[in-house]
């Protein structure tokens, strides 16, 4: 049985919003990781609080809107209360969320880091199968392509990805990889060792003269 290596791809802040302040000219706002709740009778509202970037002029995207609190799961009000940061997160990061509020987050504003096991061409050349398995986790989606991540974990050119493409060595859930295909949490990559090791072998080479 084949190990599945594992790719985290690890989001390192919340999506800017992209939109007018009303204070000054910055177009871009930043998530406080606050919430804004306000109760009526039986009756809550519930906000996720925006920051201007430049002069920090408030702006909220409704979550909740005029919903009655036993409808709300006690262990979901009590993060939205506590502002648990994984809550905050789920929600800024939400396309259905941010297209309900009529506004546009901007992906590109995401920075990132990929958490995995760092692979030698030794130790590939020491693995017995012909394929060599990697599982994304990816939690929350700002448009990040399989093929960057492969890119970064591997220290590959572009031409050098597209060559192993060229030679159908490179799968994504069980189909051949499309480049501008974006992740979604869980896809499996698979990539043919050998040719794999070839190309890292030759990238060396062309580096020491």
């Amino acid at each position: 049985m084949s190990t599945i290596h594992i790719w985290e791809v690890k989001a390192k802040n919340t999506p800017l919003l992209k939109k007018k302040c009303n204070h000054c000219n910055s177009y871009r706002f930043q998530c406080s990781d606050k919430f804004r709740l306000n109760a009526q009778k039986k009756n809550i509202d519930i906000w996720l609080i925006y920051r201007c970037i430049q002069c920090n002029n408030t702006y909220n995207i409704t979550v909740f809107s005029r919903i009655r609190t036993e409808a709300i799961s006690k262990d979901l009000f009590d993060k939205l209360s506590e502002n648990n940061l994984e809550t905050v997160w789920t929600y800024a990061f939400s396309l259905e969320t941010i297209r309900k509020n009529n506004v546009e987050a901007d992906p590109e504003s995401v920075e990132y880091e990929i958490i995995r096991e760092d692979l030698s061409v030794e130790d590939l050349t020491n693995m017995k199968n012909e394929m060599i398995s990697f599982q994304i986790q990816y939690p929350f989606d700002f448009n990040v392509r399989v093929s960057t991540v492969i890119r970064k974990c591997f220290g590959l050119s572009s031409s050098q990805l597209n060559q192993l493409m060229n030679i159908n060595a490179v799968y994504c859930n069980e189909k051949l990889l499309q480049k501008k295909y974006k992740i979604k949490n869980g896809d499996v990559v698979k990539i043919n060792r050998q040719e794999l090791i070839n190309l890292l072998l030759i990238g060396k080479e062309d580096c020491s003269q």
